[in-house]
């Protein structure tokens, strides 16, 4: 059996695929990446059994357009940056964006692969909600669940919608 030498992509973040992108969730550092396809085939194509010249050829027939060894070279590189790969036990050259465009041509810069990161927010962050007094446009806002209707402030005193008037006008019944 072949042992495991190159480069593989790691098992334990979550992925979801848009189109030709591809969306990865790194659990262990809360970062999502954003894979544009050249990025995106490369990533799925690491196995840890091929080389670059092999995932090279592999993307050359799945994109059916010629796919240069530098194209992965720099993908692996991101994909690595980003940690996104298991360590590889035969370590892979790493080029620069500038070198591989002067290699291969401006016109083909636009297949180079591209990671986008973003910092998840914590929980904390993600579910909070504005105290009472801070401006507000709607309840869902408002820890208290309260919008004022009139004065857009969180758990004001005019939260409520104010009493239904009567219908008919009241009268006063004087007595003699």
């Amino acid at each position: 059996m072949k042992e495991r030498q190159f480069p593989r992509a790691r098992v334990d973040c979550l992925s979801r695929e848009f189109g030709d992108e591809v969306l990865v969730y790194d659990l262990q550092r809360d970062l999502g990446h954003c894979l544009n396809s050249t990025a995106a085939a490369t990533w799925k194509v690491c196995d840890g059994y091929r080389s670059p010249s092999q995932i090279a050829k592999t993307l050359s027939r799945q994109f059916s357009a010629p796919v240069d060894e530098e194209v992965v070279l720099l993908a692996l590189g991101q994909l690595a940056d980003a940690h996104l790969l298991t360590k590889p036990e035969v370590p892979v050259e790493r080029l620069s964006r500038r070198v591989v465009i002067r290699r291969i041509g401006i016109a083909a810069a636009v297949a180079l692969p591209l990671i986008t990161s973003i910092v998840a927010p914590t929980p904390a962050h993600a579910a909070s909600c504005f105290p009472n007094g801070h401006p507000c446009t709607s309840p869902a806002q408002c820890c208290s669940g309260l919008c004022g209707l009139l004065t857009g402030i969180c758990g004001n005193i005019l939260s409520q919608k104010p009493p239904p008037r009567p219908s008919q006008p009241m009268t006063r019944k004087w007595q003699h």
